[in-house]
């Protein structure tokens, strides 16, 4: 089947982070079927979503896993020339959401399955599909937890994020909190008979600009990145119902991007020693803390087996870094070498008129079946 006829099909389905992704999978699950794969659905603990992981050829060797997510980000609020879920043509474009981040990937995934289908393979390819990559990379930790029972060890992890086609090395690690302050309400007219919850989140939303600060002039730096060392920032506020009220809650979102070999566990712990700071001051009655997204960085293997291997069959050579994150760390961090390559540009992403060219699917295409080359008796 052709990459841009499954390519049409997966944009048709906005399979939005945090809702049901059954008709993505049920529209994946029946191409990797089609293409003679062995498919394993892992629903996830939400009861509404899942992963899916295939294998073509014998699972007990060690062979390659190509890797992509199945959400999208929502078009709310962009202003596009065409209908966002439906892929459009127009001067030599392929516009639709998704096109780049990720779906191109995972079209040119599912015609290398089918252009495989029927032909033996020496070692395996394997494909796997995550769920809400776009809210913290939640799906992918339950299905790396399932691959010892699914296969052999990957020789490599391809995470097909749009690169160019160039194999990316290395990305920044990401934690990202909610602080809630908890306050008591009183009319305005008597402030001090209440307990502003705006002022510690201010405070805190003012330490973490100097905690930034510090960390651009006195912190751990890796040249590769841009900025070329870690930050944090405050980047929404949420608290008060009227000017009249004396406001008894607020909440500060935090985030944190970290180079390698900073933790970012450790940048978030002084904000949050600084928050639990202002409720035994008195400042506030409570601070309530919660995670939204957490995933390591990337950082560029011991081996060089798999840059070279990729740099060689793309014809581009690596790429040190890139700023935005992606699942590669994750695999990473459970001892399975990964870097990042796929077609189609970031720079294109999340925003309206998101397009992919025929060529660059095409691209990705050649090179898989290239990979899939070195698989085969």
């Amino acid at each position: 089947m052709h990459v841009t006829d499954i390519l049409s099909e997966l944009i048709a389905i906005p399979d939005l982070p945090g809702q049901s992704n059954a008709a993505m999978g049920a529209c994946i699950g029946k191409h990797l079927d089609n293409a003679g794969a062995t498919v394993t659905l892992l629903p996830g603990p939400e009861g509404d979503r899942g992963n899916i992981f295939a294998t073509l050829g014998p699972a007990d060797e060690r062979g390659y896993l190509l890797s992509g997510h199945m959400d999208v980000v929502p078009v709310e609020g962009q202003d596009w020339t065409s209908d966002p879920f439906s892929l459009t043509a127009r001067d030599g474009k392929l516009y639709g959401r998704g096109t780049s981040d990720m779906k191109g990937f995972l079209a040119s995934m599912l015609a290398t399955a089918y252009a495989l289908k029927d032909k033996p393979l020496r070692q395996p390819l394997h494909f796997a599909f995550s769920y809400d990559e776009e809210i913290g990379c939640r799906g992918v930790p339950h299905m790396i937890t399932e691959m010892p029972r699914l296969c052999a060890p990957p020789l490599g992890c391809i995470i097909g994020e749009p690169s160019d086609m160039h194999p990316v090395l290395s990305h920044k690690g990401k934690r990202a909190v909610s602080f809630t302050f908890k306050g008591r309400a009183a009319h305005s007219s008597t402030p001090d008979a209440g307990l502003n919850a705006l002022y510690p989140a201010a405070d805190l939303a003012l330490f973490v600009r100097g905690l930034n600060l510090e960390l651009a002039q006195s912190g751990a730096k890796d040249d590769r990145f841009d900025p070329p060392h870690s930050t944090v920032v405050a980047s929404v506020i949420t608290g008060g119902t009227a000017v009249n009220i004396i406001p008894d809650g607020c909440t500060v979102q935090i985030e944190c991007r970290a180079v390698p070999g900073q933790d970012a566990d450790a940048i978030i712990d002084r904000v949050l020693q600084f928050a639990r700071a202002a409720q035994r001051s008195g400042a506030a009655d409570a601070v309530e803390v919660t995670d939204l997204s957490s995933y390591p960085a990337l950082t560029p293997p011991d081996d060089p087996a798999l840059e070279s291997m990729m740099s060689e069959l793309t014809g581009h050579p690596v790429q040190q870094a890139v700023s935005f994150g992606t699942e590669a760390g994750l695999f990473q961090a459970a001892g399975h070498a990964a870097l990042i390559c796929g077609p189609g540009s970031m720079s294109r992403a999340h925003r309206a008129d998101e397009y992919i060219t025929q060529s660059e699917l095409d691209a990705c295409c050649k090179v898989l079946g290239l990979l899939a080359d070195q698989l085969r008796p």
